[in-house]
């Protein structure tokens, strides 16, 4: 590993405060590469709006974006009230906020995970009956930490993961699963950050990602900024270089992972893991255990997201289609656990059969994260 400092160079998202008061900073993604734009967000609503219009997306990122959200709810009610204010009246005004956000994107399970996280919290400060003051600090406290969280288990996803690199591959990946889509350096991305800056040689094929062009405007500018070798290809290329032998491995993150190991991940996932099973190329897929649902037995029970059909009629305003043409636009798909090499968590990896580790990693999980929440600052 050489010295350089174990961080990204992109801010995603983040808490701050002013003489202006609190507001949840992100980086506008739906203006890059062109151009890099800070949102300083001051109302719940605001960033409800954020994350359903893709200024602020990837499952982790989302997740964090809404825990500040809730944090803001509390704070921008706090401040626009006496801090006498009743706790009962905090409390009713945090909870309508979760179910705001929680309307903004119904595929990523991060979003759900981090608003139900806050909303227990919420619960135990109100059932310690503390001050409206110490339940606003608390779920800032709270936020932060999993926005912390999200950078720590985006390390280890990325130490665990490069192990998996060798010195000259060269790997496929499809969609944005970098800093852009964390609270720290991406899923995805992750382990070639950490064997690119460990000394190996990689190079990344990178998939447009139709028809956001998540890949085409966001891994690749995130790439370059971390000086890797890219190739930028469209979607339907992908087959042809596996076919010609270039593709070493695949690395995408996830949305959501069901209990028996499928994933959800943005549309175009599942295209690419059949190619690389019929070619037998490793196919990697990188989340935090926060990314995977217990709850649901498949991915038959996963939520996908129907985006609007202007995404795929044009292009920033420019149109490509014909005006009326019927439009389907599914945001995500999933790719049965039998195409799936493995699953890269913060905890390990895991490899078939899933269920069992799956829901061990999420034990683990869940008990270090009740260890933080029984600590309340009063």
């Amino acid at each position: 590993m050489t010295d350089k400092p174990l961080q990204s160079a992109v801010r995603t998202v983040w808490w701050a405060e002013d003489a202006q008061g609190a507001a949840v900073c992100l980086l506008d993604q739906t203006q890059l590469p062109q151009a890099v734009h800070y949102l300083y967000l001051h109302h719940e609503q605001e960033v409800a709006e954020a994350i359903t219009s893709l200024k602020v997306r990837g499952a982790p990122a989302i997740g964090v974006t809404a825990a500040f959200g809730m944090a803001l709810a509390a704070y921008r009610f706090l401040h626009t009230h006496d801090e006498t204010v009743p706790i009962s009246q905090l409390y009713t005004h945090v909870q309508e906020s979760g179910k705001m956000l929680a309307r903004a994107r119904p595929t990523a399970v991060n979003l759900f995970w981090a608003i139900e996280r806050m909303q227990r919290r919420a619960d135990q400060l109100y059932h310690a009956q503390v001050t409206a003051v110490t339940m606003t600090r608390e779920l800032q406290r709270e936020a932060q930490a999993i926005a912390d969280e999200d950078a720590a288990a985006c390390l280890q996803m990325g130490i665990n993961g490069a192990t998996l690199i060798h010195d000259g591959d060269t790997l496929l990946t499809h969609c944005n699963a970098g800093a852009l889509a964390t609270a720290g350096w991406g899923t995805a991305l992750a382990p070639i950050y950490v064997a690119h800056r460990g000394g190996k040689h990689v190079h990344v094929f990178v998939d447009e990602t139709r028809p956001v062009l998540q890949g085409a405007r966001l891994t690749a500018w995130e790439l370059q900024q971390e000086h890797i070798p890219l190739t930028l290809i469209t979607d339907n290329m992908a087959g042809y270089f596996m076919q010609q032998g270039a593709i070493k491995a695949v690395f995408v993150g996830a949305d959501r992972i069901a209990a028996n190991g499928d994933v959800a991940n943005k549309i175009g996932t599942y295209s690419v893991a059949v190619l690389a099973h019929v070619h037998q190329i490793p196919f990697y897929v990188v989340a935090p255990c926060s990314t995977i649902d217990l709850s649901l037995a498949s991915g038959d029970l996963i939520p996908i997201e129907q985006r609007p059909p202007e995404e795929v009629t044009s292009i920033r305003g420019v149109e490509l289609a014909p005006r009326g043409v019927n439009v389907a636009n599914p945001a995500f798909d999933v790719t049965p656990h039998r195409y799936v090499s493995a699953i890269i968590t913060e905890r390990g990896v895991a490899r078939p059969p899933y269920a069992s580790v799956l829901q061990q990693m999420c034990s683990l999980s869940t008990n270090r994260r009740q260890e933080y929440a029984g600590k309340v600052d009063a």
